[in-house]
């Protein structure tokens, strides 16, 4: 399994990015699907996971962002709207089979990570 990550950039406060996570020697739809960030001296942390046809988000994310997929590319997406400089951190998507309901949000639970793409809010 490989995960590949895009879309990182440098935005103002306010704009938008769309991430995206193009997945290669996987079953997509079988798979949790989910996006963790880490900012500089800080752990990684839960931001968005789509399993099936639920989504999960984190509070500090919750009605900025929107995790989507699409099976038949084999990409996860991260739509980041209203972004502020606390957004500022690597994004990493990251995919499991075997997860279940309770460990969705823990990054220890999934086994496959991309290599991480940077993103950057100034204010």
């Amino acid at each position: 399994v490989q995960l590949q990550a895009s879309g990182g950039g440098l935005v103002q406060a306010g704009d938008s990015l769309r991430l995206s996570c193009v997945g290669s020697g996987l079953t997509f739809r079988r798979y949790t699907m989910a996006w963790f960030r880490q900012a500089p001296g800080k752990e990684r942390e839960f931001v968005a996971a789509i399993r099936w046809a639920n989504t999960y988000y984190s509070d500090s994310v919750k009605g900025r962002f929107t995790i989507s997929g699409d099976n038949a590319k084999n990409t996860v997406y991260l739509q980041m709207n209203s972004l502020k400089p606390e957004d500022t951190a690597v994004y990493y998507c990251a995919a499991d089979e075997r997860l279940i309901t309770s460990t969705i949000r823990s990054k220890s639970a999934y086994n496959y990570w991309g290599q991480g793409t940077e993103v950057t809010v100034s204010s």
